[in-house]
């Protein structure tokens, strides 16, 4: 029986077109992809590759073992989805990261409710709002919102939507006035998410073309953390742009009413990041799936 170690190294370097692309993509360094490299042409006594210093293409013996390794390899995953579809039970540890605020209040309960679910199944959520690395920090899920930065070895799939609003007392509003439009916002007494001088500026998509304004009240009042912020909009002392999912309850009571609904905030996409691997855990797909379920429900009033 012929030895399979190394087939997915030699399968990743023939399709990245290189040992370095290859050692991202599996995580390996590249010298230790072109040492599994070394070790099948030495067992097989051929060259599978045209090595130059700036290329790296197969030879046509590469070729052919490149063909037959790929469809070796497609039924050894066919198999291995063919066995996890037949197992009932979700187990294991499933570890997540996920925002602090938009976590606790969106994340974590329908997690829970899966692993309440499935019995011997972990579940370990870490709350952070700052960027993880999943592979050196161990995370097996990640749910993030807006701008990812580099997904190199990662997947994405799309959650939803967090919609983004403005949003003020009736005890302010009986005082001061309702904002009509934009402009009168700059005649209002904001709250506003900052810090060390770093104030976040509320943002629109305004005209046809949706171009992006910037238009952010004076403030007094400068917190970093949004839950905060809404506690000050809800006692009035000013109106708040804050995420949907956070001001839902106050809205319902009437605690805090939305303003200017008819001019477009902008929106941040919700989406989970998980390591790139060839074969994904039902754990990690179950977690997945709940919460492509449930998250766009959670983004809007």
């Amino acid at each position: 029986m012929a030895d399979l170690s190394g087939v997915d190294v030699f399968v990743a370097a023939a399709e990245a077109g290189g040992f370095a692309a290859a050692g991202e993509r599996l995580h390996l360094t590249r010298s230790a992809v072109a040492k599994a490299i070394a070790r099948i042409e030495e067992r097989l006594d051929v060259r599978l590759f045209h090595r130059t210093t700036r290329t790296l293409g197969l030879t046509e013996d590469g070729q052919t073992y490149y063909e037959r390794c790929v469809r070796a390899l497609e039924e050894l995953r066919a198999g291995e989805a063919a066995l996890e579809s037949g197992r009932r039970e979700v187990a294991g540890r499933l570890r997540v990261s996920a925002p602090v605020l938009f976590g606790r209040y969106c994340v974590a309960p329908v997690l829970a409710k899966v692993a309440a679910q499935h019995p011997k199944l972990e579940l370990e959520l870490s709350f952070s709002d700052r960027p993880v690395d999943l592979i050196e920090d161990g995370f097996d899920l990640a749910i993030r919102n807006g701008n990812i930065g580099d997904s190199v070895g990662l997947m994405t799939r799309t959650m939803g939507q967090e919609h983004i609003m403005i949003c003020g007392a009736p005890s302010y509003l009986a005082k001061h006035g309702r904002p009509e439009r934009l402009d009168d916002l700059l005649r209002h007494t904001g709250i506003v998410y900052g810090g060390a001088g770093h104030i976040r500026t509320w943002e629109f998509s305004a005209g046809e073309r949706k171009t992006l304004v910037e238009v952010t009240p004076p403030s007094r009042l400068r917190f970093d953390n949004v839950e905060a912020i809404a506690d000050a909009a809800e006692a009035g002392h000013g109106l708040a742009w804050l995420p949907s999912w956070l001001i839902r309850d106050r809205v319902r009571s009437g605690t805090l009413i939305p303003l200017l609904t008819d001019v477009p905030s902008r929106i941040f996409v919700t989406r989970a990041l998980w390591p790139e691997t060839p074969h994904l855990p039902l754990r990690v797909r179950f977690a997945i799936d709940a919460l492509a379920a449930a998250l766009p429900g959670t983004t809007e009033l």
